[in-house]
């Protein structure tokens, strides 16, 4: 290949070597290098490479938004579940089975298997919810308990909203 070059004068290295092996086009039917025309390919190629990197950042900043919130959501449960936990229980608790948590006036909180209807015309004291305790030992809160798994429609949106 070295063959291929000489020095000429003021000129530098020419390539004078056959047309197929010339780094640029030699022939007057070949298409021109424009100086213009190949910078606007690189700026063409800059911004399709920006706008896929920023459609894929995108997607990871709304993972990342989501997974905070849904750690937000697993501490909050347990601070509750320790909460309910720690209220007094003059019972044996079976999982499955539904609570009513009150409130006395010493702001201490106990659990009873009747719920506010049960007693009548009024609770003895402040009612504050009912829960069911589950095999893991969580509480599932009594208007949560027959809702379905929202899990399977949280996926369905997140591939929606990202295609």
């Amino acid at each position: 290949m070295s063959n291929d070059y000489k020095k000429h004068e003021g000129k530098g290295k020419v390539h004078e070597g056959h047309a197929r092996s010339a780094p640029y086009p030699v022939s007057r039917l070949g298409a021109s290098v424009d100086l213009v025309d190949l910078a606007q390919q690189i700026a063409t190629a800059d911004s399709h490479v920006n706008t896929r990197v920023s459609s894929k950042l995108q997607v990871i900043a709304d993972q990342i938004r989501y997974l905070q919130d849904e750690a937000r959501e697993v501490l909050e449960s347990a601070q509750r579940d320790q909460e309910l936990h720690q209220a007094q229980c003059n019972f044996k608790r079976i999982p499955g089975k539904t609570y009513h948590l009150y409130q006395r006036a010493d702001s201490s909180q106990y659990f009873s298997m009747l719920g506010p209807d049960d007693w009548g015309s009024a609770a003895p004291h402040h009612f504050k919810g009912s829960y069911r305790l589950e095999n893991d030992m969580s509480w599932t809160p009594a208007d949560q308990v027959d809702r379905p798994d929202d899990s399977r429609e949280l996926v369905r949106r997140l591939l929606q909203d990202h295609q």
